[in-house]
């Protein structure tokens, strides 16, 4: 079953159970996969990696809201961004660990026989391109450059 497919049973599943705060991170998730649709002008199903980085760009946004929440002293409000980043990440595909991404990013290393800084924008987008969504990208970034200076 596709990820746009489950979604949408999960939206029917909460609207069953009444459970409002799982409603309303589904809807936006569908809300932005329908933004993205209208985007290409495509009626067909939106190719699961972008999909993939819509979920990653929104369970970054709620944690980013929760972190200015907690600051201004607004706990209510930050519980609720985290919970709608939980349930988002809920469709993400299992993260790698950090020794599995740094087994990929010595092998894209030496792949590509990367032997400076120089070499970083292509290590970090093969590495991105392989990992499809396993790995977030800031700490892709910071594994090679620490990698590459060495």
């Amino acid at each position: 079953m596709s990820l746009e497919k489950k979604i949408n049973e999960s939206i029917k599943d909460s609207m069953k159970s009444k459970d409002t705060l799982r409603l309303e991170s589904l809807r936006a998730i569908k809300a932005a996969i329908l933004l993205e649709k209208t985007k290409t002008g495509s009626k067909d199903e939106v190719d699961e990696v972008i999909i993939i980085k819509l979920l990653q760009k929104m369970v970054k946004q709620r944690n980013e809201s929760a972190k200015i929440f907690n600051e201004q002293k607004r706990e209510e409000l930050a519980n609720i961004e985290i919970s709608q980043a939980k349930i988002i990440s809920e469709f993400l595909p299992d993260q790698l660990s950090e020794i599995e991404l740094s087994v990929l990013i010595d092998s894209v290393i030496k792949e590509l026989n990367a032997e400076s800084m120089k070499d970083m924008g292509k290590v970090i987008s093969l590495v991105n391109l392989k990992a499809s969504g396993k790995a977030e990208g800031r700490i892709i970034a910071e594994m090679v450059k620490s990698k590459l200076m060495n």
